[in-house]
C-alpha cells in the first residue's frame, strides 16, 4: 500500500506526498476515503491535503467526487532531463516508426524496479495495450523492460526476483535462472522480445538507447500483433532509429558546449 505509515511524526511534506503516491496505474480515480487509507494518514488530514492539492492543480476532482491526478504535475514533470531532452530526441523517429509500422511505439526508462514510459504513440491500427505514457509495468515482462534490465546494474535483477516475478500470462517468465539467461540473449543480440508475456495476442520488440557516454539510458521499443509479427523487420526499423536519438542527444549536448564556451 502506498504511504502506509500513520506516524504521527512525518512532516506535511511526506504526508503530502503520500496523497499523491496513493495513485498508480490500478488506481488512478480515488475517493476521498480511500486515499487517506491508501496513503496511512487521518481523513481529516487527508481533506485538508486533498484541498490543497486540488488548488495548486496537482490533483483534480470529477462530477461524482473522485479524485485523479492534475495536468499541472504533468507539465513540471516534463521538465526533468529525462522527459524533456530524452523525449525531444526521441519524438520524430518515434513518429517516422509509427507510421512505418502502424503498431504502438514506446520510449522508457528504468525508474527503480519499474519501467517508466515516457512516450507512447499509437495508431487505429495498432493493439489495444496496457501502456501509457507517465505509466508504469515490470521490468520482465515488457521488450523495453528486458533491455533495460539485461543493461541494468546485477543487483536491480536480485532485487527484482527476490519481488517475485508476477506471472501475467502463461508465457511469462518467472523462473530466475531462466530469466537471466534470457537478459545474457538480450546482450547478446541487441535486442529484446517478449511475445505475449504481458498481454495474449501482442508481441514487444525493443533496442537500448545509448546516451552520449555510451550507456544505455532508455529503450525504444515496438508493440505488435503476436500473429502479424515480423520481430526481424521491426528490428531493422528500430536500430536505426535508436541510434538517430543517440546521435540528436550528442549534437544537442556539443551546441550547449559550444555556447557555454563562448
Amino acid at each position: 500500500m502506498a504511504g502506509n505509515s500513520r506516524d504521527p511524526g512525518r512532516s506535511v511534506t511526506a504526508r503530502a506526498l503520500s496523497v499523491l503516491t496513493a495513485f498508480d496505474i490500478d488506481h488512478v480515480r480515488l475517493t476521498l476515503t480511500a486515499i487517506a487509507r491508501r496513503a496511512g494518514i487521518p481523513l481529516a488530514t487527508a481533506h485538508r491535503l486533498v484541498r490543497e492539492l486540488e488548488l495548486w492543480g496537482a490533483l483534480e476532482r470529477d462530477e461524482d467526487g473522485r479524485y485523479s491526478i492534475g495536468l499541472r504535475l504533468w507539465e513540471i514533470g516534463l521538465l526533468s532531463p529525462v522527459n524533456s531532452r530524452l523525449r525531444e530526441a526521441a519524438l520524430p523517429h518515434m513518429q517516422d516508426l509509427c507510421q512505418h509500422t502502424h503498431d504502438n511505439v514506446h520510449l522508457a526508462v528504468r525508474v527503480g524496479l519499474d519501467v517508466v514510459y515516457v512516450e507512447k504513440l499509437t495508431t487505429p491500427r495498432a493493439i489495444p495495450i496496457f501502456s501509457r505514457s507517465g505509466g508504469r509495468l515490470p521490468l520482465h515482462s515488457t521488450g523495453v523492460g528486458k533491455v533495460l534490465l539485461a543493461h541494468a546494474p546485477a543487483g536491480v535483477l536480485h532485487e527484482c526476483c527476490e519481488r517475485g516475478l508476477t506471472r501475467y500470462t502463461a508465457y511469462t517468465i518467472t523462473e530466475p535462472g531462466r530469466l537471466g539467461r534470457e537478459l545474457q540473449t538480450v546482450r547478446n543480440r541487441g535486442f529484446a522480445q517478449a511475445n505475449e508475456e504481458m498481454m495474449l495476442g501482442s508481441c514487444s520488440v525493443a533496442v537500448p538507447v545509448h546516451g552520449t557516454d555510451g550507456a544505455v539510458i532508455a529503450a525504444l521499443g515496438v508493440v505488435a500483433h503476436s500473429a502479424r509479427a515480423d520481430v526481424g523487420r521491426l528490428v531493422k526499423a528500430l536500430l536505426p532509429a535508436s541510434e538517430a536519438i543517440r546521435q540528436r542527444l550528442v549534437e544537442r549536448e556539443r551546441g550547449e558546449l559550444d555556447l557555454l564556451s563562448r
